[in-house]
């Protein structure tokens, strides 16, 4: 007995490990730079690449590729994990089983936000390497997406549109001299800026993406809604003039938040024909009915009390960088937030807590029903089915954790010949790290270059 005791508290010691510690190694080499290593020990677990994880295990070795700038072997990595999400089907079996043991038991399916994220590297791969037909295959998909979102979600506190996503492919069609295409984007970007990202995020339209408007505009002589926009933007002296050549400069700073594990102790309650789990310093109430249950599984649970349920929460690694400008040929300008990449992933886990609430509470009652059964017949086996529950009862603290906390841009303008841009990071404390890249431009060449700094005010792994 205390042998079995004794692996079942070790057990239960591997079993409280989050998705984070669980790739203790793979983090430290990537929060700190060292790609290759990281690159390595992903390679060590490809086995993830047919399991519960495999969605996790495409996107982390798709991010890290595309760091390394092996940009071909990045897609062939996003590609997977795109197509994991159009042929994801749930597994009803793995479903049921989640109730008796955690959600971890599932594949993780992604988050919406993530599904966008990994065609966003993808089409940005093929940029880099001049490959604009494939880029706008990945437009194209996008679009899709964007539209299953909009479709699935009709509240008008949802996070069912991204600005960030317009604006990529309004900066797409603009490299396929489709202006007309790219014009519609930029404007239903600043749509979602002004009707969703201020009031949910406090994230307001960039500036940049007010001139890519009103350049569009021109471009497609659309001249009314030139006239227009230059009002309702406030830029009255605006006048379209083409660059010798342009840099498109996205800094990715910091890293999205961790999935953590909050456990809530609830008590039970029996009115009518429903069974209240109720925390009143949290204020929360939910009802479980009692139909389908016999009257002593019912008083099985009630005569339980209290019991612990286990959520999932996010931890926010905030940037150790809060500013940046860059700077080239004498002129220099500030890098703008796009996409708070960080406040959306919290969004999203908000939108559906209610019915992670639920799941969790049903997960927990089928299994105290069990239990007390067990007991009623052989209290040592039902001690050891406690211990089992103890070890199961986990929340789901998967996501895709090696993306940007957020994300910033802006437009370089080059002039034909040699160009030295230098991207200056600054922290709170007012000190600055410079990074400057040479670039020699040809009259109307576009460059894309993005710049990934992953330091963060949160370095205590074991914290996770």
């Amino acid at each position: 007995m205390k042998r079995i005791v004794s692996i079942l508290l070790v057990s239960l010691a591997f079993s409280c490990a989050t998705y984070y510690q669980s790739n203790f190694t793979f983090n430290q080499e990537f929060e700190s730079g060292q790609l290759d290593k990281a690159y390595k020990t992903l390679q060590q677990h490809s086995s993830e690449a047919h399991g519960k994880k495999e969605f996790l295990y495409f996107v982390n070795n798709g991010l890290v590729l595309s760091m390394m700038g092996k940009y071909a072997e990045s897609n062939e990595f996003f590609e997977k994990a795109f197509l994991f999400g159009e042929d994801y089907r749930t597994n009803y079996l793995n479903e049921a089983a989640s109730y008796l043991t955690n959600p971890n038991v599932t594949s993780y399916k992604g988050e919406d936000h993530e599904h966008l994220l990994l065609l966003y590297y993808k089409a940005m791969n093929f940029l880099k390497m001049n490959n604009t037909d494939d880029a706008l295959v990945e437009i194209r998909r996008l679009n899709i997406r964007l539209q299953q979102l909009s479709d699935r979600y009709h509240s008008t506190d949802k996070y069912d549109h991204d600005a960030f996503i317009n604006i990529l492919m309004g900066i797409t069609y603009e490299v396929d001299k489709d202006y007309n295409n790219a014009f519609i984007a930029y404007r239903n970007a600043l749509q979602v800026y002004v009707e969703d990202y201020q009031p949910m995020f406090g994230v307001s339209a960039p500036d940049q993406l007010k001139e890519d408007l009103l350049r569009t505009a021109w471009l497609s002589g659309l001249k009314d809604e030139f006239e227009q926009y230059k009002l309702s933007l406030n830029r009255p002296d605006y006048v379209y003039a083409p660059r010798e050549a342009e840099l498109i400069f996205f800094w990715h700073n910091g890293l999205a938040p961790i999935k953590a594990e909050w456990g809530v102790d609830f008590v039970i309650s029996k009115r009518g024909g429903f069974l209240y789990f109720t925390n009143e310093q949290l204020g929360m109430s939910f009802p479980f009915s009692t139909e389908g249950y016999d009257e002593k599984e019912v008083k099985g649970l009630t005569s339980l009390e209290v019991f612990r349920v286990a959520f999932p929460k996010y931890i926010e690694r905030s940037p150790y960088f809060s500013s940046a400008v860059v700077s080239a040929n004498g002129n220099t300008q500030p890098m703008q937030l796009l996409e708070d990449v960080n406040k959306i992933a919290f969004k999203c886990l908000q939108e559906r807590m209610g019915l992670e609430f639920s799941k969790a509470l049903i997960r927990v009652a089928l299994k105290k029903v069990e239990e007390y059964e067990i007991k009623k017949e052989d209290k040592t086996l039902g001690a050891l089915v406690g211990v089992f529950n103890a070890l199961t009862e986990k929340a789901d603290t998967r996501n895709w954790q090696t993306l940007p906390h957020s994300i910033y841009y802006s437009r370089v303008p080059l002039r034909e010949g040699a160009n030295d841009v230098v991207l200056t990071l600054r922290n709170p404390d007012g000190k600055s790290v410079d990074h400057t890249y040479s670039y020699t431009a040809r009259k109307g060449q576009l460059f894309f270059h993005t710049f990934s700094s992953l330091e963060s005010n949160y370095p205590n792994y074991s914290a996770y």
